[in-house]
């Protein structure tokens, strides 16, 4: 298996392990929700593979394609997100050599982007029309853009998390996620339940921007509380599937008021990659 088809593999495996995930608010094998079902996500994964691994293309040729994908086989915005947090880190892998940790090649990835890649993203989020989006008074995605793509992603971080990677070298997923991840998945060997540990724990420390965007910070509190309960819970479980009737009960709270936490479920999907991602160039390296 060639290092292309190894990083599709292992996207995949990362979007499927968030899905089996019950992640409230969020849509899993345990509830659908918000007009889109687990198969929608499972056909986005396996679609936008292809353009997101495919070697010849940029970074900003990687996010369109992969959108364009998915656009095409289910008709709704899945994987924007996603698509948007794992290409960089795709891109990254191709900068690997001896010595260089993944970060430091996110870095230099990050530190060297183009107008282009930002023309193919604009592009790329026009066509996902993701909810909210609203228009900007710089640098609007409808327009043709003349910065570069990370650059972009610095006007907008201040109310997109998923934004505010591109100008932190990812921060909160590989300061505060994964380790996160390393810790319950050390406690539990089911990688679902180490996924809904990074959920959970990432909307007890940052509000959600896919919901803010909908509501402004009207729920960011009540969010907080409920899933800092669930961190809470999930810490003291010797079986996390003693944890379902409470996240039945939370996902039915949510979904009746119309909150999608997404944002922060593409950081979990970026997150479990990420995890992936190290032990390939651990293996690599030993």
């Amino acid at each position: 298996m060639n290092l292309q088809q190894q990083l599709s593999k292992i996207y995949q495996e990362a979007c499927e392990i968030e899905l089996l995930a019950f992640k409230p608010g969020n849509v899993s094998v345990y509830a659908d929700g918000h007009d889109m079902t687990v198969a929608d996500f499972r056909v986005s994964a396996i679609v936008s593979a292809e353009a997101l691994c495919n070697s010849d293309y940029s970074l900003g040729e990687k996010i369109y394609y992969a959108v364009k994908a998915t656009r095409e086989a289910v008709a709704c915005n899945t994987n924007l997100g996603i698509i948007l947090l794992c290409a960089p880190l795709i891109q990254a892998m191709a900068e690997i050599k001896q010595g260089i940790t993944l970060r430091q090649a996110l870095q230099q990835v990050l530190s060297t982007t183009t107008i282009e890649d930002a023309d193919w993203v604009f592009k790329a989020i026009t066509l996902a029309s993701p909810g909210g989006l609203g228009r900007a008074d710089d640098q609007d995605v409808s327009e043709k853009p003349s910065i570069t793509l990370t650059e972009a992603m610095g006007l907008a971080s201040y109310k997109d998390r998923i934004a505010l990677q591109y100008i932190s070298v990812y921060q909160d997923i590989f300061d505060f996620a994964v380790p996160i991840h390393y810790n319950a998945r050390c406690k539990w060997t089911d990688p679902e339940w180490a996924a809904l540990s990074v959920y959970a724990a990432l909307l007890s420390r940052f509000p959600d921007s896919h919901i803010e965007r909908k509501y402004g910070n009207q729920y960011s509190e009540m969010i907080a509380e409920r899933m800092s309960e669930v961190s809470s819970e999930l810490s003291k479980a010797n079986k996390p599937e003693q944890m379902l009737p409470l996240l039945y009960s939370l996902d039915q709270e949510f979904k009746v008021k119309g909150l999608n936490p997404g944002t922060m479920a593409d950081m979990t999907v970026a997150t479990v990659f990420t995890v992936f991602l190290e032990e390939v160039i651990n293996v690599t390296a030993s």
